[in-house]
C-alpha cells in the first residue's frame, strides 16, 4: 500500500490550528474533500454530507498532542483511516495528512486525491493566516 505525506506550514500556534481543524463547524470551510455541509452529531460520530454522499466521521479523542486522526465510513460501509497531525514547527504549526492508496484505486485517482488534500490544506492555511 502506497502512502504519501502531504503537509503545510501555518504561521499560528499549533494548539490553535488543531482546535480549528478539529471543530466540526469549520470542516466545510477547509475540508472540501470531506465536508460540503449538512453536519450533525450521531453519538460518537459526525454525519457529514460529502462529495461521496453521506459519510460518518470519528475523530481521535481531544488530546494535547495535535493528533486529529479520523476514520471516515463511506456510504458503502468501507471505513478509511486518515492520519492527520498538527506538529510544532519553528514558524508555527505543520499540518501533516497521510494519504494511503487503497486497493483498487488507480494511480490517476490517487494523484487526484493527493491534489484535493493539498488544496484542502492550503485552504486551512489561508483561513488561519488571514
Amino acid at each position: 500500500m502506497e502512502s504519501r505525506h502531504l503537509s503545510v506550514v501555518i504561521r499560528r500556534d499549533p494548539r490553535e490550528v488543531a482546535a480549528f481543524a478539529r471543530d466540526p463547524q469549520h470542516l466545510p470551510e477547509w475540508a472540501a474533500g470531506l465536508a460540503e455541509g449538512g453536519l450533525r452529531d450521531d453519538g460518537d460520530a459526525l454525519v457529514v454530507e460529502s462529495p461521496m454522499g453521506e459519510v460518518r466521521v470519528r475523530f481521535a479523542p481531544p488530546n494535547p498532542f495535535g493528533v486529529l486522526d479520523h476514520d471516515v465510513t463511506l456510504p458503502d460501509g468501507t471505513t478509511v483511516q486518515n492520519p492527520l497531525r498538527v506538529l510544532a514547527h519553528p514558524l508555527g504549526a505543520e499540518v501533516v495528512f497521510t494519504l494511503r492508496r487503497l486497493e483498487g484505486v488507480t494511480a490517476d485517482a490517487f494523484e487526484a486525491d493527493a491534489r484535493a488534500v493539498a488544496a484542502d490544506l492550503e485552504r486551512l492555511r489561508g483561513l488561519l493566516e488571514r
